[in-house]
Parts: structure tokens; sequence; C-alpha cells
């Protein structure tokens, strides 16, 4: 049982139907080098929708913060070149002008799911926004956030459960599956899984993102890497560029299972 309403992205695109959308791409952009293999790989997959951070929410200040303009126009030449949209986070009011501006999907990270006022600048954009689960919140908590976006006008709402704060550190976040059934059942809105950030581990990805869409995922949130050992945030989560033809052909099987199509 599904009561999602899906929603119209651009280029003849939707999310929340039968199509499982597969939004991939670095957690960092880097460099153009970089962002280009990626992309390439993508489009040679027939994947649509390019991912890529140009602010960086980093927990030390010291850590790689992003190229940021750069990093935006970077993407935008790239998506331009092969007919793909991009999504990309906006870390607060004052940058959501130039992510609105290059971007066609509008990130809001797991820490800024109650920034307020990001929330409510949000919802008087015309664009889709993806709104992540915060780490440690409830999914009641979660769908409130969706309201104050939605109490602006903008209904044009992605949820992205990324996983949740446990005791084990073994993996880095807890996928929390049952919130993507509950979603399913109760919500509008589609829901994607972010299998990077819940497992903090390429090795888990495959497995996590296979869970993810057998409980009814409309789409998936992938970092891949032409060299994760030498990425500058988030290498030890992110698939190698080499991998990635086997993960988007194993996730189409999955998919198939389920009856529907990744794209």
């Amino acid at each position: 049982m599904t009561n999602t309403t899906p929603i119209s992205l651009f280029n003849n695109l939707t999310i929340g139907g039968n199509d499982i959308l597969l939004m991939a791409g670095p957690c960092s952009v880097e460099s153009y080098e970089q962002t280009y293999a990626v992309a390439k790989s993508m489009h040679a997959l027939g994947l649509r929708v390019l991912r890529g951070g140009a602010f960086k929410p980093r927990t030390s200040p010291t850590a790689f913060q992003g190229l940021g303009l750069e990093g935006l126009k970077i993407l935008r030449q790239i998506a331009d070149e092969f007919g793909m949209l991009i999504i990309s986070e906006a870390l607060g009011v004052e940058q959501l002008p130039l992510v609105a501006e290059y971007s066609d999907i509008i990130q809001i990270g797991s820490r800024n799911m109650q920034h307020f006022p990001l929330l409510w600048a949000v919802g008087e954009q015309p664009k889709p926004i993806l709104l992540k689960r915060g780490f440690m919140s409830t999914i009641q908590e979660w769908l409130s956030a969706v309201d104050h976006i939605t109490s602006r006008g903008n209904q044009n709402i992605i949820l992205c459960e990324r996983g949740i704060r446990g005791f084990d550190s073994s993996t880095r976040n807890v996928l929390d599956v049952n919130a993507i059934a509950l979603i399913k059942e109760t919500s509008q809105f589609p829901i994607i899984a972010d299998p990077s950030h819940a497992t903090g581990r390429t090795d888990l990805v495959f497995a996590a993102s296979r869970a993810s869409i057998a409980a009814g995922a409309d789409g998936l949130l992938v970092e891949v890497h032409p060299n994760p050992d030498e990425a500058l945030s988030d290498g030890d989560q992110s698939l190698p560029l080499e991998s990635f033809p086997a993960f988007v052909d194993d996730m189409r099987r999955i998919a198939s299972a389920m009856g529907r199509n990744l794209i």
C-alpha cells in the first residue's frame, strides 16, 4: 500500500511513481576532472541525477569545507553537457540563492532538518526540496519539519532516510528501513534512502541499498568517487567508480523483482 504522490522534476523525470531514481556522485566536488569522470559513467549507465557537495557541513572546521560557488559551477557545466539534473546542499539561508541558481533539487542535510529559517526559505522556493532526516530525530519530528516547508507554499518535497544514531560504532549510523515502509504507507511524499551515510562503509552500501528498495524506497542517494582512498570527504563510504556499473546492475535487478524500474 502506498499513498505517495509523484513529484515532477525536470526533463520529464518524476519521483514517487514506478521508477526508482538513483542519484549519485561524489560527496564533495573536488575538481572538474573528478566530477566529470563520475558523470560520464552515470550517463553511460542511463542515470539522470548528479549529486555533489559544494558547501560541506563538516564536524571539524579544519576539514574540507567544499569549493562553494566554484563547485556549483563545475556541477552545472558537467550536468548540462550530459543532460543531467543536479542535487546539492544548502547549508543556510545565505547559501540558498546560489544553490537554487545552479541546482535543480535543493538538499537540506541532516544537521539542518530543524534549521527553521532555512526551511521557511526553501518553502518559498519553486524547486523540489530533498529533506534528510536528522540523525537524532523521530519520524514525527521529521514530518513536522516538512510542515514548516509546506506552510510557505512548497509541496515538492522528497524525504531522505539517511540513518539515525545508534549505540554501536560498527557502522556510522543505523538505516531505519521501518521508516521507509512507514512513510510509504502514511505520507504523500516520496522517500529515498542514503545508504552511504547510513552505513559509513563501502562494503555495506550494496546490502543497505537492496533493503531500501525492497522496503519501497523511491530512490537512492549514493556517493561515488574515482579514487575513494584520496577523497577529501567520506572516502570510506564512497563506491569506487570501477564497481559502480555492477552496483547499478544489482539495483536494477532488485527493482525489477519489486515490479519497478531503476533510472
